[in-house]
């Protein structure tokens, strides 16, 4: 129960903060990263839901519960693995839709730079603490954050790649920590199922 309402925490930490809530405030938004993070909210709520029927069945010592319980985290394991494969596979189509997304905003800032686009391009830039696509020249007319680094954090395209490989590993050592523990559940679920059922035979 304690590890799947952790990875709901983690999965809305990364939904709604840091960097990445700006993009997903925006009409657009990196639909596959985001989607391994519902995934991984989801696989957390049944983890807390089937951790309370494990204990319940630990407690009444029933087989039926315990089997159960056993079934539902090889299900669930089967999803995490699936799912940590899935991040890893998809992590450079999430990078070019993040950063598709920012230069569409640069871009339609460039046409326009006293338009409503003006506080959605500032919103990144300060998230991301960067300014522009590199180019130097015209870094003078976009809105940079205040005591940002230039030229050394110029390049905005970067530090989306930056981050969702950051978010992603995160990811990845979660999903293998919280798969480890499933395994460890399984097993105990098996040897206590055994260890009942030798226990009534005997009576």
């Amino acid at each position: 129960q304690l590890a799947g309402l952790a990875v709901i925490a983690f999965g809305l930490w990364l939904r709604f903060g840091g960097p990445m809530a700006e993009f997903a405030t925006d009409k657009k938004s990196p639909e596959l990263f985001f989607l391994g993070l519902y995934v991984l909210v989801g696989a957390g709520a049944i983890m807390s839901a089937v951790g309370f029927f494990g204990c319940c069945g630990a407690a009444r010592e029933s087989q039926c519960l315990i089997g159960t319980f056993f079934a539902c985290l090889l299900v669930i394991f089967a999803g995490e693995v699936t799912a940590g494969v899935f991040a890893f596979i998809g992590k450079k189509v999430a990078i070019q839709e993040a950063q598709k997304i920012y230069e569409d905003a640069y871009e339609d800032y460039m046409k326009n730079p006293a338009g409503k686009v003006n506080s959605t391009i500032y919103r990144y830039h300060v998230a991301l603490q960067c300014c522009g696509k590199g180019n130097v020249e015209q870094q003078t007319g976009l809105p940079c954050p205040e005591n940002i680094q230039l030229p050394k954090a110029s390049n905005c395209l970067v530090e989306i790649q930056n981050v969702i490989d950051t978010h992603l590993h995160l990811v990845g050592i979660v999903g293998i920590a919280i798969a480890s523990i499933t395994i460890f559940g399984m097993i105990f679920s098996m040897v206590l199922c055994c260890t009942i059922r030798n226990m009534r035979e005997m009576i």
